[in-house]
């Protein structure tokens, strides 16, 4: 079944279906024709309503849950509503100011995203959602410091002036002098390369027996590279705040969808080629219910922006999940504004 377009439906039908769907994002309520006909402006007996919202059920775009008389949107008829007849709203100044404050008050990019997921949960009521740029950090210094017979540390400084520290295991009986020309080895051949590139060009060395250093300091060229790569491979890069919205007392009705959809966030790997899918788009992008596989079972909802860095690069992801029932006209333009002030950080 095909979503009957607006232009299908006569003006009656459409004022009668945006109601039932505001209504049922504001509450959650199934919405009875009596309750409609109270509308203002509309003028209408609730026996004629009844029948327009008889017709809107053949078409897919409502349903009777259970023997309410009520009447409820489908996922196809939200659909439709967020496609051509949702007003949406511009974040206030209240929250513009907080997500700014959160992206700008913080560090690092992975604190300051991290931060703006938490806000962006907290006003939407959902959880918050945002894939980090993947980082290929460029080596500039690498050093080895010796901690205990067997263990030492691998120092990596990178051209962004960032300094990160992994202990390593050291082949046995190693040497001071071996570690300083490890250190100095990678330093001087790999300075300027990301990790993959470094390994590449290693992998290159070691099969051609290029590398001009004995062997405890050839092999802990290795140990060290392999560990900052493994490292790097194993980096989440989903972050997902406030996943204790999803609980609020109206959702708890339904537990068990409830419980699929937190087992759904902790498999990220899924989520995240969900969000990746937003890449291209120009603004957020909503993914609705079963829509998606991932979500036929909870009937979740995703809204999801791209952001840039300072080339125009799409970088990552932010947005939020929830219940199909979201106030998307709301949350909608808020997860458009949080991306576009992540890009703004970025190009500076």
């Amino acid at each position: 079944m095909t979503t009957t377009p607006i232009t299908e439906m006569t003006t009656r039908a459409q004022d009668i279906f945006r109601i039932v769907v505001e209504s049922y994002l504001d509450n959650g309520a199934p919405v009875g024709s009596r309750t409609i006909s109270k509308a203002p402006g509309l003028e209408l007996s609730p026996a004629s309503i009844r029948n327009v919202m008889q017709d809107l059920e053949e078409f897919g775009l409502l349903a009777a849950p259970h023997t309410s008389a009520g009447r409820i949107p489908t996922e196809r008829g939200l659909r439709l509503f967020v496609d051509g007849m949702m007003q949406t709203a511009q974040p206030s100044k209240k929250e513009r100011e907080a997500i700014e404050s959160q992206i700008r008050d913080q560090g690092p990019i992975e604190e300051a995203l991290s931060a703006t997921t938490a806000i962006l949960s907290g006003l939407s009521a959902c959880a918050g959602l945002v894939m980090v740029p993947k980082r290929e950090p460029l080596l500039k210094q690498f050093s080895f410091v010796k901690l205990s017979e067997g263990q030492g540390l691998a120092i990596l400084v990178g051209q962004d002036g960032a300094v990160e520290n992994r202990v390593l295991e050291l082949p046995f009986g190693i040497s001071e002098s071996a570690l300083i020309e490890a250190g100095n080895y990678l330093t001087a051949q790999f300075g300027g390369m990301t990790l993959a590139e470094a390994l590449s060009r290693l992998d290159r060395d070691v099969e051609t027996e290029r590398m001009a250093i004995d062997k405890a300091s050839e092999d802990l060229v290795q140990r060290g590279l392999a560990i900052w790569s493994k490292d790097s491979a194993a980096r989440p890069v989903l972050i997902v705040r406030g996943q204790a919205n999803l609980l609020e007392e109206s959702a708890l009705a339904d537990i068990d969808r409830i419980r699929q959809l937190l087992d759904e966030l902790e498999g990220k790997q899924e989520i995240a080629r969900l969000l990746d899918n937003a890449r291209d788009a120009d603004a957020a992008k909503i993914f609705i219910g079963a829509e998606n596989k991932l979500f036929s079972l909870s009937g979740s909802s995703v809204i999801a922006a791209p952001y840039k860095d300072g080339d125009g690069k799409v970088v990552g992801v932010v947005g939020v999940i929830g219940p199909t029932r979201l106030n998307y006209a709301r949350v909608v333009p808020m997860v458009d504004f949080t991306a576009q002030t992540i890009s703004k950080l970025l190009t500076k």
